[in-house]
C-alpha cells in the first residue's frame, strides 16, 4: 500500500498464486514495509456497510481489469460494487472543458446510460464531472480515484462524490488516508480502461492525462473513439492525434453504442424483452458474444446462466438478427 512498483518476476510469480495467503507472501516481497496505520485504516474501512475491499481473487473483481499490465491486486470500494460487472465506457477528457465540451459530454453519457451502459471516469473537475453527474442521476457510473478511497480529491467534487457513493461506485487501489500525489493519476488511468470496454475521448491537448487513458485503452485492445473539433484549438489536439492512430471518430453517441450491437432508439431489458431503461449492452449473455465463436458451454461459463436460459435466449437473438450460427458455435452479428 503506497510503496514501491513490484518487480516484474515478482509480478509474473503472484499472478500464478491461488490464494490470498500465497499473495500475501508475494506482496510482502514487493513492497517496502507497510506502515500499521495503512493496515489500521484498511480494516477499519471493512467494517461499514457498501464498503469494502475486492482482492485480485475475488469473485466481485473485474475479469477485464485482470487483463491488463500490472493489475491492481486490492480495490478498495464504496457503492455499489456490482457495477464493476456490467459494460463499462471510459469518457474523459479536458480540466478546463469548454461549454461545447460538457454539452456534449452530456449528450454521450445520457445515450450511454439509457442503453444501460456504465460510465466509467476519474472524478477531475471539466468532462470527467459531467459524465458522472449526468450517469449519476441513473446511478450508472464508477469513478477511479487517484487518493486514498476515503480523500476528496478535488476538494469542489465532494458533493458529487458523495453522490456517486450513494448512486454508482467509487474505487482506488490506494488505502484510506492515503492523500494524492502526482503519480498517482496515470496508475489511476490505467484502471480507468482497464474496466471499461471502450474510451472516449472528448477534449484533450496533446499532452494530457485523457490520452494516457486512451492510450492504455489502445494497447489493452479496448475500443477507442475521440471527438473531432476545430485544429486552431489546442484542446482539440490531442483527439486529432488519437484519430491520427486510428480512434474511430465520434460524431454521436450512435457511433458508440454501435460498437456494442446497439441502437439509441432501442429499449430492452438487457436479455431480449423490451423494457423502460436498460439494452443488451446490460446482458451478461450477450457481452459475452463476440465475433469469434462461442459454444453453448461457453456461454454459460461466461455468463453465469443456466444452460436452458442461455439456449432460450440464444435462439431469441437468432430470430432478432442479433447472432449467427456458423460452424463452432454462434458469432455477434449486430443488429440488421
Amino acid at each position: 500500500m503506497g510503496a514501491a512498483k513490484a518487480p516484474n518476476k515478482v509480478q509474473k510469480a503472484a499472478r500464478e498464486c491461488t490464494s490470498i495467503a500465497e499473495l500475501s507472501e508475494r506482496w510482502g516481497q514487493s513492497f517496502k514495509p507497510v506502515d500499521p496505520k495503512w493496515v489500521k485504516a484498511a480494516t477499519t474501512w471493512t467494517q461499514t456497510e457498501r464498503q469494502g475491499v475486492i482482492s485480485y481473487f475475488c469473485d466481485d473483481y473485474p475479469e477485464a481489469l485482470k487483463s491488463i499490465q500490472n493489475p491492481p491486486w486490492l480495490l478498495y470500494y464504496r457503492g455499489r460494487k456490482e457495477l464493476l460487472q456490467g459494460v463499462g465506457v471510459a469518457v474523459v477528457g479536458s480540466r478546463k472543458a469548454s461549454h461545447s465540451g460538457l454539452q456534449i459530454t452530456d449528450w454521450i453519457a445520457k445515450d450511454l446510460v439509457a442503453a444501460g451502459i456504465v460510465v466509467v471516469s476519474g472524478l477531475a473537475m471539466g468532462i470527467d464531472a459531467q459524465a458522472h453527474k449526468t450517469a449519476a442521476d441513473k446511478g450508472k457510473t464508477i469513478a477511479v480515484l487517484g487518493t486514498g478511497i476515503d480523500q476528496y480529491y478535488p476538494r469542489r467534487n465532494k458533493t458529487l462524490q458523495d453522490f456517486i457513493a450513494h448512486q454508482g461506485l467509487l474505487i482506488s487501489e490506494f488505502p484510506p488516508g492515503q492523500t494524492a500525489r502526482i503519480d498517482h493519476f496515470p496508475r489511476r488511468n490505467r484502471i480507468i480502461s482497464g474496466i471499461s470496454q471502450a474510451v472516449v475521448v472528448v477534449e484533450a491537448a496533446r499532452k494530457s492525462g485523457s490520452l494516457s487513458t486512451a492510450i492504455h485503452g489502445l494497447n489493452e485492445g479496448r475500443e477507442v473513439g475521440a471527438v473531432p473539433g476545430s485544429v486552431l484549438m489546442p484542446e482539440h489536439q490531442g483527439c486529432h492525434w488519437l484519430l491520427q492512430q486510428g480512434a474511430k471518430l465520434i460524431n454521436t453517441p450512435q457511433d458508440i453504442l454501435d460498437w456494442f450491437g446497439v441502437s439509441a432508439n432501442d429499449a430492452v431489458d438487457g436479455c431480449g424483452s423490451r423494457e423502460e431503461n436498460e439494452s443488451l449492452a446490460n446482458c451478461r449473455l450477450f457481452a459475452s458474444l463476440n465475433s469469434e465463436p462461442r459454444t453453448i458451454d461457453d456461454m454459460v461459463q461466461l455468463s453465469g446462466l443456466e444452460v436452458a436460459e442461455v439456449m432460450e435466449k440464444i435462439v431469441l437473438y437468432e430470430l432478432d438478427g442479433l447472432v449467427a450460427a456458423v460452424p463452432g458455435g454462434y458469432i455477434k452479428v449486430g443488429r440488421r
